[in-house]
């Protein structure tokens, strides 16, 4: 065994006879479906000493051998200054930036991209030290797709005070989104539980089995083609904005993923579902005032939706 290399086996009981090896994985193991896959993929994971397969299907009493690679280095945050990141506000409590699309928040299996925490390092801020190492003062997510405001914590009790606000849904989250076609109704709210994909461990879909989701919705403006709406976010599940609408029929512009019209986003010259965090409000860590940080569309989103405005 490899330094670093965690090697563990156990027999399959009878609770998870017929059920995908990706599925034995995660409830026997405790790691993720999208981590098992890639364990499968990498020829880690072995069933009665023969390789498995994903969506080989298990039988009580045979034995999964599974050999897990030291993540530490494949997890390490490296500094550098990501051109297109924004300081909408810096304090020392909190930074507050403007993401740009194609960055994540902080590095994770299988991203080789720039991160949100690699630029904060790079550029020198200083950030609280709790958290996960390679997520370290990171309180939200936005996705690598997703451009926008977010916060980040640079001291420890700002990281305890943000975290709990947006464990309590306390903190006020607004998306702008250009969907296909006319929502009806035109404001509501979408009350939808959400879960992974059945066969793409990286989609995730509406499904009565998962995670309690909620988001409200309200038509800005209502084009020949699409729909401007701002987006409210009671909960936070990853790809929930796009989830919710896509299972509306009316997914976001260019989020091909999602079922978009590939067509329209090609005329639109996008390259990424249309969406967009503009606005973020919550009581500041220190001084307990309500503040609100703006982000204004980028370039690619503002051009589709000139295009869409002229198109009436």
């Amino acid at each position: 065994m490899a330094a670093g290399e965690d090697h563990r086996s156990l027999p399959v009981p009878e609770s998870l006879a017929g059920e995908r090896v990706d599925v034995g994985l995660a409830r026997l193991f405790g790691i993720s479906r999208s981590r098992g896959a890639e364990l499968l993929r990498q020829g880690d994971v072995l069933v009665d000493g023969a390789p498995a397969g994903k969506s080989e299907r298990l039988v009580p009493g045979s034995v999964i051998e599974v050999t897990i690679p030291a993540e530490t280095s494949r997890l390490e945050v490296v500094p550098e200054v990501v051109d297109g990141i924004g300081i909408i506000h810096d304090d020392e409590a909190i930074v507050v930036i403007d993401k740009p699309v194609g960055v994540a928040v902080h590095p994770s299996m299988g991203w080789t991209g720039p991160t949100v925490v690699g630029h904060l390092r790079g550029a020198g801020f200083r950030v609280a030290t709790s958290g996960a190492p390679e997520r370290q003062g990171i309180v939200q997510r936005l996705d690598v797709g997703t451009s926008g405001v977010m916060v980040i914590a640079k001291s420890e009790h700002a990281y305890s005070v943000l975290k709990d606000a947006f464990r309590q849904r306390t903190v006020d989250k607004t998306y702008h989104a250009l969907v296909q076609g006319h929502p009806d109704p035109l404001a509501g709210t979408i009350d939808a539980p959400i879960g992974r994909h059945v066969r793409s461990d990286w989609k995730f879909t509406v499904r009565e089995d998962g995670k309690h989701s909620v988001t409200h919705y309200d038509t800005l403006e209502a084009h020949r083609f699409a729909s401007l709406l701002e987006v409210h976010l009671e909960t936070g599940r990853t790809h929930q904005i796009r989830v919710h609408m896509a299972a509306l029929k009316h997914p976001c512009v260019g989020d091909l993923t999602y079922g978009a019209d590939p067509t329209l986003a090609q005329r639109l010259g996008l390259e990424r579902q249309w969406l967009h965090a503009v606005r973020l409000g919550f009581e500041h860590p220190t001084t307990g005032e309500y503040v609100e940080y703006e982000s204004p569309y980028p370039a690619d989103l503002a051009h589709a939706l000139g295009i869409i405005r002229e198109s009436d």
